[in-house]
């Protein structure tokens, strides 16, 4: 046997279409060993609040094993987990090929389709993590305005803890009448001598994403003008739904599904008229590159888009590579502290975005490689938020120890999360935008 981690990990294919994979007794048994092989490792203690939990449970129970711990605490594991796969990718020794086989956030995934399959779920984790129906909604003109205020309403706030559980100090996004594709749909291909380099073609489709679409859609405006800037012919998808990382962190894959459905023949379509797949946020571009090719791992076109899916930043990168990076900066951005978002870096890809910053003068980028805490709904959720804060403080303890004036995430949400504990004021910008600025655009 070979000790761990000495091989890339590598992933199974998620037999969700198996009935013995909704089997609670098959899955409570994989729950016991991966949970015991935890205990006896503890690498994971400074993660998420999952594994604190068990290693809390196991040390308090009469063995001090985990045959003493009571069952219901295995659920509570479960609903801590929000599927970052920082365990997976940054401490687990014992992941494929080791032959213990451990894949943790996929056996939560597992578990959290068990529990949504028995109908265990709270209506308010239905609505919230039903992003495109939200958005539609909210974004309606005078809906927009009363949303937004109610958000940052203190009654209101606390009205929405008591009946739905949204803790009233979480951050809650703005809604836009104008969202980026009513701005942007008639952006079509500009009239750019766009050029091949390795694997881009130079013309790109942006996936809005929902966050993109309807609460931040300046980040779509940004990265459409670096984009152009730097000679890439650029359009929006024809149409979009969701990219389905929010069903799939509630358990409902069969949703997932749908959603899969709904997007990738209008993304293969984009493929084949010689189009690269941008998205602005990386839990959607991990979505496209990992999951859904791991659900649906016989699937062509699952696997044409995953080919074709990027970061920007990865983009770009791709393109300096190549020598069609434009390097001709007028402004210079100085420190910057940067968080790296989990969903990013399980992509493997290195820290692109800091790369391409640091090629601005006179710009340096800290990079801290710690979970925000805010994760999706996670941090929203009142039973959840405290423990989200707690998780995200050592980057907002990093961020103002730093000398930084701006601090900066790929992931909005956790850029937002991050932002609202820090105690000296520091300009919040995504990294697109800094670039953007960067060109004096």
């Amino acid at each position: 046997m070979r000790e761990g981690s000495l091989e890339a990990p590598t992933r199974h294919p998620i037999d969700w279409k198996n009935p013995d994979f909704f089997n609670e007794g098959l899955l409570f048994g994989e729950l016991e060993r991966v949970f015991d092989i935890c205990h006896g490792c503890r690498r994971c203690f400074n993660l998420c609040n999952s594994f604190p939990l068990l290693f809390d449970a196991i040390d308090e129970s009469d063995t001090m094993e985990l045959d003493g711990v009571d069952k219901k605490v295995y659920w509570d594991v479960v609903d801590n987990c929000y599927l970052c796969d920082m365990c997976f990718m940054s401490k687990c020794p014992y992941v494929p090929p080791h032959e213990w086989d451990l894949d943790f956030p996929h056996l939560m995934l597992r578990a959290k389709a068990v529990k949504f399959k028995k109908a265990e779920v709270k209506t308010r984790d239905k609505l919230i993590t039903a992003t495109d129906k939200i958005g539609q909604l909210a974004s309606i003109p005078i809906v927009v305005n009363a949303v937004n205020a109610s958000n940052k309403n203190a009654t209101v706030r606390r009205l929405l803890d008591t009946t739905l559980g949204i803790h009233p100090d979480a951050i809650l996004p703005d809604y836009h009448s104008k969202t980026a594709r009513k701005q942007f749909n008639k952006s079509t291909q500009a009239t750019i001598n766009s050029k091949a380099c390795g694997a881009t073609t130079g013309k790109v489709a942006i996936f809005t994403t929902c966050y993109g679409n309807y609460n931040r859609p300046d980040l779509v405006a940004d990265l459409i003008d670096v984009l152009k800037h730097n000679n890439i012919t650029v359009t929006l998808l024809k149409q979009e739904s969701c990219c389905g990382m929010p069903k799939l962190e509630l358990g409902d894959l069969e949703q997932v599904e749908k959603l899969k459905n709904d997007n990738i023949p209008t993304l293969v379509q984009m493929i084949n008229e010689g189009f690269d797949i941008i998205a602005p946020v990386p839990s959607c571009v991990l979505m496209f590159k990992q999951e859904l090719p791991l659900m649906f791992a016989d699937d062509k076109d699952v696997a044409k888009v995953r080919d074709a899916m990027f970061d920007p930043f990865e983009y770009l990168m791709l393109r300096h590579k190549g020598g069609l990076l434009n390097t001709t900066f007028k402004e210079e951005l100085g420190d910057i502290a940067y968080q790296v978002a989990c969903h990013l870096r399980v992509q493997n890809m290195g820290l692109k975005t800091k790369e391409l910053l640091e090629l601005i003068p006179n710009t340096s980028v800290s990079a801290i490689e710690r979970c925000s805490g805010h994760d999706g709904v996670y941090a929203v959720k009142s039973e959840f938020h405290d423990i989200a804060v707690k998780i995200g403080k050592p980057v907002v303890n990093r961020v103002d120890k730093s000398e930084a004036s701006v601090f900066s995430s790929d992931c909005p949400m956790a850029a937002d999360h991050i932002a609202s504990g820090l105690k000296d004021e520091k300009a919040v910008k995504n990294p697109i935008s800094l670039l953007k600025q960067a060109y004096g655009l």
